[in-house]
């Protein structure tokens, strides 16, 4: 059995707590940057009177909170292993980015009741034009920072990163959506609008919650990854496992940064366990070029246990 856990020892510890910091670095940035939007959606909303711009600032609020979760998921992730977790807590960014996702649904519900009250009762703007100046402010800086989010959480592999992201820029686009929509309201004169529009975003918060929801749930069942990092996995094995026969019972799942890798490797019987190390540790490294950090098991076993059905070894 060859067997290796990435960021262990001293030498390895570095890079990874660097890498831990920064993605805390990046939650701290969110709560800050939720915070502006939600006071510039609160202004918005306050000289205007829109209900459509109420809806955008109430899952602007959803957004203090998740960024609040996300923070404290990525402070627990980066917790080295116990003797409770001895494969770390990187699914706790899977956690937050569930919560969020249910508290974006519970927004949506909230929202639709804002909607339905306006439909109702109906009545004019106080200030339109600055309420659509002030909201588009508030869209452009979460625009800014969703594309930033986004950005880091693929490099370092964050789903709490990744899912804040996606979230925010789906509120950029409901925020361009009311900018036009609030605009027309005084030029047609038409009132429900306001109304339509405060349905239409509540549309639109419960679809991305779902989404979310979905793929963190996924996460936290141990889905496999996409086919695409299915076949590099199996493409760098079969390169790098010269003078191996075959692998088979290929296993893969991904826990926030860290990915979590194990096979079975048929080596020929007369092979030494020194040859089939080295074996080993060529494949390892291999691997963690092409996805960072990993938690490798490598079990070794005679060419008397080749299946013929896994990944063939390149000569």
């Amino acid at each position: 059995m060859c067997r290796t856990r990435h960021g262990v020892s001293r030498a390895d510890s570095g890079p990874d707590l660097m890498q831990d910091s920064v993605k805390l670095r990046f939650g701290i940035g969110s709560v800050l940057i939720s915070l502006i939007v939600l006071g510039l959606k609160y202004l918005a909303w306050h000289v205007s009177g829109s209900a459509a711009l109420l809806s955008d600032a109430l899952e602007t609020v959803i957004n203090v909170a998740a960024a609040i979760g996300t923070l404290w998921a990525l402070h627990v992730s980066a917790l080295p292993p116990d003797e409770n977790h001895t494969y770390g807590h990187e699914k706790a960014e899977y956690l937050s980015a569930v919560a969020e996702g249910v508290l974006v649904i519970g927004t949506a519900i909230g929202i639709g009741f804002v909607a339905w009250e306006d439909w109702q009762h109906p009545s004019p703007l106080l200030a339109p034009w600055r309420g659509v100046t002030l909201n588009a402010l508030a869209g452009l800086v979460n625009l800014a920072w969703g594309l930033i989010l986004l950005g880091a959480g693929r490099r370092r592999h964050s789903p709490a990163l990744k899912a804040s992201g996606d979230h925010i820029l789906s509120d950029v686009w409901t925020t361009g959506a009311l900018v036009v929509g609030v605009s027309l309201i005084p030029l047609t004169g038409y009132l429900r609008l306001d109304a339509i529009l405060s349905a239409l975003v509540a549309i639109n918060v419960l679809r991305v919650g779902f989404e979310m929801t979905r793929h963190s749930i996924g996460g936290l069942m141990d889905e496999a990854p996409d086919a695409q990092t299915l076949e590099l996995i199996r493409t760098v094995i079969s390169e790098q496992a010269r003078g191996a026969i075959e692998a088979h019972d290929l296993r893969i799942r991904r826990a926030g940064s860290i990915s979590f890798i194990e096979f079975h490797l048929v080596v020929p019987g007369v092979m030494t366990v020194h040859d089939a190390h080295e074996i080993c540790d060529r494949v390892e490294h291999a691997l963690r070029r092409q996805l960072g950090r990993a938690v490798i098991h490598i079990h070794v076993e005679p060419d008397d246990k080749a299946k013929h059905t896994g990944v063939p070894v390149l000569p």
